[in-house]
């Protein structure tokens, strides 16, 4: 499998993932000026911005290292752009969450899913 098409079946993966846990997706692949958001998701009138990260394994760092500050202001940036398309969400609260996948195997094997609620502190 190609890193573009499993890193949509790895998005597929962790819309799933919230889906089970109750969230509600809004959108997905949102793309602005500044970059794209992987999933926007709601649950308990709270809003989350989720950024997907698929690895074959943590050798190299933790799947959330890869969320650099500098990614994270431009996912700040293009979430900012979101609610403005969106006037009513901004009334909600919202958080930054990262989605580690693990797939050592990648799509033909077990994989291990990981949120981190409120990533960007």
């Amino acid at each position: 499998m190609k890193s573009g098409a499993l890193g949509s079946w790895g998005e597929e993966r962790a819309a799933g993932y919230l889906r089970e846990k109750g969230y509600r997706i809004l959108d997905r692949n949102w793309r602005g000026r500044y970059g794209e958001l992987d999933l926007i998701a709601l649950r308990d009138g709270v809003l989350v911005f989720a950024e997907v990260k698929l690895r074959r394994s943590a050798a190299f760092g933790a799947a959330r290292e890869y969320v650099t500050a500098a990614k994270q202001q431009k996912l700040r940036m293009t979430a900012s752009a979101w609610l403005a398309a969106h006037p009513r969400a901004q009334e909600l609260a919202a958080r930054f969450d990262v989605i580690e996948i693990y797939a050592p195997q990648g799509a033909e094997g077990p994989i291990t899913i990981a949120q981190l609620e409120d990533a960007f502190q």
